[in-house]
């Protein structure tokens, strides 16, 4: 199982996360199932709005490393622009878990490394059944 994380607090956040996921579906990442959509308080950088945060599960041949790089494009694509560590954006995109494969890599670890400090990450992969109850 491989699933994404989305978040948007900039723009129209619904329409932001729509075009997220038509995206991955047009780069090859294939989105089987969608956790609902949460409203949270931002992490880090508190002086900003609210972010609407969701996860997906994908199904992609991509590599985890082809993966990033792909939700990296995307958000380019989007017209994300990084000024401010954990600060406002249209569009995040984040690998959370890639099958079991566990990495430590320059950029990329897996699984993510703080999804177990963050409830917007959590409830919505309990919803979508990775933790069994």
């Amino acid at each position: 199982m491989i699933f994404i994380g989305l978040g948007s607090n900039l723009g129209d956040r619904t329409a932001c996360l729509a075009e997220a996921r038509a995206r991955m579906n047009q780069a090859g990442i294939r989105v089987v199932r969608e956790s609902s959509v949460i409203e949270t308080d931002p992490v880090g950088y508190a002086d900003q709005g609210r972010y609407l945060n969701q996860v997906v599960e994908v199904d992609t041949q991509l590599t985890p490393r082809e993966l990033l790089n792909a939700l990296l494009a995307i958000e380019t694509a989007m017209g994300r622009v990084r000024t401010i560590k954990n600060g406002p954006r249209n569009i995040d995109l984040d690998v959370l878990i890639y099958n079991q494969v566990s990495l430590n890599e320059p950029g990329l670890e897996l699984p993510h490394p703080r999804m177990m400090e963050r409830s917007f990450v959590l409830e919505p992969l309990r919803e979508l059944g990775y933790f069994s109850t």
